[in-house]
């Protein structure tokens, strides 16, 4: 109870103090649309900066929905983000791939294209698509279109999508009305989540803005998140750096239900720490864990789905840091029940790099956590009380029926860790052999999804008349597993 009473004081004076920064000091909007609209709900604007009144600001946080259904094609991957409910999701964003070897090149679409089919092939997800890889070899302007017509070939789970241009985020609407059978249906529920990041401190970009307004007046979800850095974008102090990003989500949300009473929002939270030796960002470290946990204990004390964390690190090969690292955030995120965790395969050098190896020893992580969550049932079967009697002292329990019945289900099986005696192998070579044959696996036993010859039509009629090259149109080469 005093732990309880402690915690809520804490997020009493995180808020305080967040609310204090944006009466204060503001948050800029880089948009003349949002600054009349501030305006009209009675906020002060000054320039491009926005003051928040702490009432009023509170009066339209209480207006987001506590959760929501994110629908997917097939309904079995429906999610329903918020309350103590978590789902996974992979990497986002990197523009590069690092090898078991440490070696880094260029992603390319076919990279994007084994991640797609490896999502779609793991239990582990309910959500697909977005930016899996930053394909170099695709055109800037269209590359959102090709990837998310990439995406809905491939994968039946949700979609998610990033922030772009106008002109993107309008054909990542058409496309999506496509796809479930017109604007009403796309409109009438959440179909795609966007993710889009403030400009820490205490601003939200043009781009940023475009995505939020688009997807908003489109009835689909956004994830609003602050990346601030501790020591640079942020205080060097967790609190006030916690304080900070907690006030730019807010007055984010707060735009989302001036747009749309009700509109379904995200609270997003990748708040982290930077390594003062080099002022990069410290992915994997415990400040970030923290600052992941304290996120997801405030969007709840909202009463708001909530985003963040992931098995992020900064390490540059598949390693001892890679896998301590991923561990701590990863569990630490799902400890918070965090709603949606991205970034919980695959993730590099601090975001910057994916691995294909680490995607798979992710996938067995997350295993591993969820066992580990699960805790120990306690009743008359799992307490064993006749068994024990039954064995008695100096006896054996390997071959008696309990033992038999319960084998397969009473502890986690690792796929990828190496057990048992191995005297003859080399371990390095063992475990790249696994986490390559895993892979090749669950590639051999990707299904691409069913979907309809006239979705598929009008998508590529689409997509042609608008300059972009459609999936079934690339050479095969160009898309061959990258393993």
């Amino acid at each position: 109870m005093t732990e309880d009473l402690n915690m809520t004081n804490n997020l009493e004076q995180i808020h305080d103090a967040s609310m204090t920064i944006l009466e204060r000091c503001g948050m800029k909007f880089a948009d003349h649309r949002v600054l009349e609209l501030m305006a009209a709900n009675g906020f002060k604007v000054s320039d491009e900066t926005v003051y928040f009144q702490r009432e009023k600001l509170m009066s339209l946080i209480k207006k987001a929905p506590e959760s929501f259904t994110l629908h997917a094609r097939n309904p079995q991957h429906n999610m329903i983000l918020g309350g103590n409910r978590t789902y996974y999701a992979p990497g986002y964003g990197a523009p590069a791939l690092i090898d078991f070897d440490g070696s880094r090149r260029q992603a390319q679409f076919d990279d994007y294209i084994t991640f797609l089919k490896l999502v779609q092939a793991s239990d582990c997800f309910h959500i697909n698509g977005g930016i899996l890889v930053q394909p170099s070899d695709l055109n800037p302007e269209t590359a959102f279109a090709s990837m998310l017509h990439a995406a809905i070939l491939h994968s039946d789970k949700c979609l998610i999508s990033g922030g772009g241009r106008a002109d993107e985020n309008r054909m990542v609407m058409e496309m999506m009305a496509i796809l479930c059978g017109g604007e009403d249906t796309f409109r009438s529920k959440p179909h795609i989540l966007a993710l889009i990041n403030t400009t820490s401190p205490l601003m939200m970009d043009a781009p940023s803005i475009e995505t939020l307004i688009t997807f908003i007046e489109h009835g689909q979800p956004i994830m609003i998140t602050p990346a601030t850095m501790a020591g640079t974008t942020g205080p060097v102090t967790l609190a006030g750096t916690i304080a900070l990003a907690n006030a730019e989500v807010l007055a984010g949300i707060a735009l989302t239900q001036m747009i749309r009473p009700g509109a379904p929002v995200m609270f997003g939270f990748q708040a982290d720490t930077a390594d003062m030796r080099s002022g990069s960002i410290g992915r994997g470290s415990p400040e970030g864990a923290l600052c992941f946990t304290m996120g997801a204990k405030l969007a709840k004390w909202y009463g708001l789905p909530c985003r963040g964390g992931g098995s992020v690190s900064c390490a540059k090969s598949i390693s001892v840091q890679a896998g301590y690292e991923g561990m701590l955030t990863l569990l630490a995120t799902s400890q918070a029940k965090m709603n949606l965790i991205i970034h919980s395969a695959g993730m590099m050098d601090a975001d910057a790099a994916v691995s294909f190896e680490k995607f798979m020893v992710d996938l067995e992580i997350i295993g591993i956590i969820d066992q580990f969550l699960k805790g120990v049932p306690i009743d008359a079967e799992t307490l064993a009380l006749d068994v024990i009697e039954q064995v008695g002292p100096a006896g054996e329990f390997l071959t008696q029926m309990h033992t038999m019945t319960h084998c397969r289900n009473a502890s986690f099986v690792p796929t990828i860790a190496l057990r048992g005696n191995k005297a003859n192998e080399n371990p390095n070579d063992a475990l790249k052999e696994k986490i390559l044959r895993k892979m090749e696996n669950m590639l051999q036993n990707y299904k691409m999804p069913e979907l309809s010859s006239s979705v598929k039509n009008q998508l590529n009629d689409y997509l042609k008349d608008h300059g972009v090259k459609a999936y079934t149109d690339v050479a095969p080469d160009q898309v061959s597993p990258a393993i």
